[in-house]
């Protein structure tokens, strides 16, 4: 596999995928870059949503595709704001900072304070493979009081590790992807490849 396409236009996890897959000597392109709108994400289920979106890209592209679904989810929300973690706001305008907002006021006087950030990856060989390769990984923490660090995007100001003492969007750049959902999920999906090879 010399190329691959990331069907996503989020810049957080655009810069996260390029890091982590450089050293494997792929060439990476955004579904940007290739003129291919965003796919619809109607599911309720991170696999189906990540499924949709590389089949769309692959489909499109012609080129294997690499999906990523991701979000938070509150152990006292029953798991929301889960895969609708990127528009918990809504939509106009689609902001981290209003979700950010929106799931401190929904959490003021919540005791359970549990929550954990979820990632399913799904990489295409092409539209019609009827294997995909699946990596997912989970990273556990707390929704904090307020928002702390100038780091990561999304939800990473509010996402408390207790561990570290710190939140999310306060670590280093590389302790974040040796620790996070999305640098599991990663090295998953890159040992299923190597496997392959």
């Amino acid at each position: 596999m010399k190329k691959l396409v990331i069907a996503s236009n989020n810049p957080g996890k655009l810069r996260e995928f390029q890091f982590l897959l450089q050293p494997l000597g792929i060439e990476v392109l955004t579904q940007a870059q290739l003129g291919i709108e965003e796919a619809e994400e109607p599911h309720h289920t991170f696999i189906e949503n990540a499924l949709a979106k590389a089949r769309h890209v692959s489909s499109l592209s012609g080129l294997p595709a690499l999906a990523d679904d991701s979000g938070i989810c509150v152990a006292a929300l029953n798991g929301a704001p889960g895969v609708f973690s990127a528009r918990y706001a809504g939509d106009d305008p689609k902001s981290d900072e209003r979700n950010n907002e929106k799931l401190l006021q929904v959490m003021d006087g919540v005791a359970d304070r549990r929550a954990h950030y979820y990632c399913v990856l799904v990489l295409l060989r092409h539209a019609g493979d009827p294997q995909p390769l699946l990596a997912e990984g989970e990273w556990h923490g707390e929704i904090a009081l307020q928002p702390a660090g100038e780091g990561g995007f999304g939800y990473d100001p509010l996402f408390w590790l207790p561990e570290y003492g710190k939140t999310s969007a306060q670590l280093e750049r590389e302790q974040k992807h040796a620790i996070s959902h999305r640098g599991k999920a990663l090295r998953e999906l890159l040992e299923k490849l190597k496997g392959m090879s």
